[in-house]
């Protein structure tokens, strides 16, 4: 008769096994994935609020941010009196897409619904393996594919939930304008993303953080001068906008603050993947907060995305983190930026 218990031969094997798939550093990725995925939530509620309230200036909701980066993390950077080890001029045009990105996103809660937005957000994801794989070298296998395609096909199905449906029948003034400029949005964003991803290896997260903070608030404040100065002006700043916009940029700060260490592990394409989530928990809170129903494929898209971002973090193939481990081996302890 055989055993109704395994061996410890084969218990050490299932625990050898499960140490080397689920490294602490793969847990790490997953769980702050999630962390940043929940403050992109908020920073989604946010800037769905203003809209709801009329209040139209996406530049100076990010412009809080940027000068919260350049206060917080420059003042280390002037007290440690390091010199820059990335030239100027590659944060500055970080800064600008960084920028640009976040004022096309922000600007199309003004068009379409919130769902809509963190929907069509996924186009990012594409593009980050695209630009990874063409300017970074890195290699992707067919675990990291099939982890991809069982996360979008996880979000697909919510797309078809009532809820969604409900949502983009609520829709907004011009639904496709605010779609297409979603699309544009996420890509600069994957411009960003990549772009840190391949500055974080060759300086620190504090260096990073300092001038993308510095050059994002100079930038912010050239574009709210000549597009925003008016708006805010008329702007009727009770509790009920100025709360939104603080609930905003401290998200998108501790966000920021957050990203480049996702980045160090996990690379720029784990990172978008995590913030598929953000739809499931925008839903969740939904249900929590407002007590809406949702649909059973809601449940069934979450797990499925759930498991989509385990069997990406199962194969750690990329040459990136070859690069990150090649790194840390060598003493280099340096993080670097963080981004979204």
């Amino acid at each position: 008769m055989a055993p109704l218990f395994l061996s410890e031969a084969c218990r050490n094997s299932i625990r050898e096994v499960w140490n080397r798939v689920w490294t602490r550093q793969a847990l790490m990725g997953l769980l702050l994935g999630q962390f940043v995925s929940l403050l992109i939530t908020s920073t989604g509620f946010s800037s769905s609020e203003l809209a709801r309230r009329g209040v139209n200036a996406p530049t100076s909701q990010s412009f809080l941010n940027y000068l919260l980066l350049a206060i917080v993390y420059g003042s280390i950077v002037i007290y440690k009196r390091r010199p820059l080890q990335i030239s100027w001029y590659y944060y500055l045009m970080l800064a600008i897409v960084d920028v640009e990105a976040n004022f096309i996103v922000v600007l199309s809660y003004q068009y379409t619904s919130l769902t809509s937005v963190m929907l069509l957000d996924c186009w990012s994801i594409p593009c980050v393996i695209l630009f990874t794989w063409l300017f970074l070298g890195t290699k992707y296998g067919f675990r990291k594919f099939a982890g991809v395609a069982i996360c979008v096909a996880g979000l697909v199905m919510v797309v078809f939930s009532d809820v969604h449906a409900s949502d983009r029948a609520q829709g907004g003034p011009n639904p496709v304008k605010g779609d297409l400029l979603v699309f544009a949005g996420s890509t600069l964003y994957a411009v960003s993303n990549v772009s840190e991803e391949f500055i974080i290896k060759r300086s620190t997260r504090i260096e990073l953080m300092a001038m993308l903070g510095a050059f994002g608030a100079v930038v912010s404040a050239i574009q709210i001068a000549i597009l925003e100065r008016n708006e805010l002006q008329n702007v009727n700043w009770t509790a009920g906008a100025v709360l939104p916009f603080l609930g905003f940029a401290l998200a998108m700060f501790l966000f920021y603050s957050t990203v480049p260490i996702i980045l160090k592990i996990c690379g720029a394409t784990m990172l978008n993947l995590s913030l598929l989530t953000s739809d499931m928990w925008a839903v969740l809170i939904r249900i929590c907060a407002y007590h809406q129903k949702v649909d059973w494929m809601y449940f069934i898209a979450f797990a499925g995305v759930t498991i989509g971002l385990m069997v990406y973090s199962w194969s750690r193939e990329d040459k990136s983190s070859e690069v990150a481990k090649d790194n840390e081996a060598a003493g280099d302890c340096n993080v670097n930026l963080n981004n979204c």
